[in-house]
């Protein structure tokens, strides 16, 4: 049993004082919790250019973020078959109605419940097409002649593939992954993140575009700074208020800035 435990958290005695497995809970919630932001502000995002909205303010993807995150809680509490939000007022009216519709006439569930799973798997295919569109879409914003964007776009993707890639792969080899030290929680919080094609392309994105050359003006303006400038704050679009706004006057008591 001790041979057991040393393998696979490298020493009995860190096992035994350190508590990873607590440590490694502690790890995944975190890396839940971020990568659970990352993913509800793209879908913020996507939401809003689907439904020909103006971008959405900082303040307004905080709001979303906060009250999911007591939604979960309450759902943790309660239970819940799945979770979700949006910051667009009527795709939640129009999801609670078909809620509602479907759970009084009984008939209608049944019959998606019925609908067979390759059915599903083209609309899974139509639905993450849509998504990845919606995020290519934003490059239109950005001086795609630049060589400086040219290069940032490129080598984000070309290491998005290769390097996840190569994490997966040496963890089905060897049933650990390129990080494997000691503390358990470590490895996850470094193997988990650089296993995830979208978070590594991000990451490399974001670094680049926040270092190469961002003193020049005209890269400024290459990376569409100027378009996004109006967009930080609720009250600099009269359209704000259209999109965003809570109903029943409920903006008196979570303002938006």
């Amino acid at each position: 049993m001790a041979g057991a435990n040393d393998e696979d958290y490298g020493t009995g005695v860190v096992e035994a004082t350190v508590f990873p497995g607590a440590r490694c809970r502690r790890t995944a919630r975190t890396t839940a919790q971020r990568h659970g932001g990352g993913s509800s502000t793209g879908a913020f995002i996507g939401a809003s250019r689907y439904a020909s909205a103006t971008m959405i303010p900082p303040s307004i993807i905080s709001r979303g973020i906060g009250w999911q995150g007591i939604g979960l809680l309450l759902d943790s509490f309660f239970g819940t078959a799945n979770g979700t939000s949006v910051s667009v007022r009527r795709v939640v009216q129009i999801s609670a109605g078909f809620m509602i519709f479907f759970s009084v006439l009984g008939k209608f569930g049944a019959l998606f419940a019925s609908i067979p799973l390759p059915i599903f798997a083209g609309m899974y295919c139509l639905f993450f097409a849509y998504v990845g569109g919606v995020g290519l879409s934003l490059l239109q914003f950005c001086n795609l002649n630049s060589f400086r964007t040219k290069f940032i776009m490129g080598f984000a993707f070309f290491m998005g593939l290769s390097v996840p890639q190569y994490f997966n792969e040496y963890t089905a080899v060897a049933s650990y992954g390129p990080v494997h030290t000691g503390a358990r929680w470590f490895n996850d919080m470094i193997n988990v993140p650089f296993s995830s094609k979208p978070f590594v392309a991000g990451l490399v994105a974001y670094i680049l575009d926040n270092t190469l050359q961002i003193k020049e003006s005209a890269v400024r303006k290459d990376r569409g700074n100027h378009w996004w400038e109006k967009f930080r704050s609720f009250k600099k679009d009269a359209r704000s208020q259209e999109f965003y706004s809570l109903p029943f006057n409920l903006n008196k008591f979570f303002p938006s800035v």
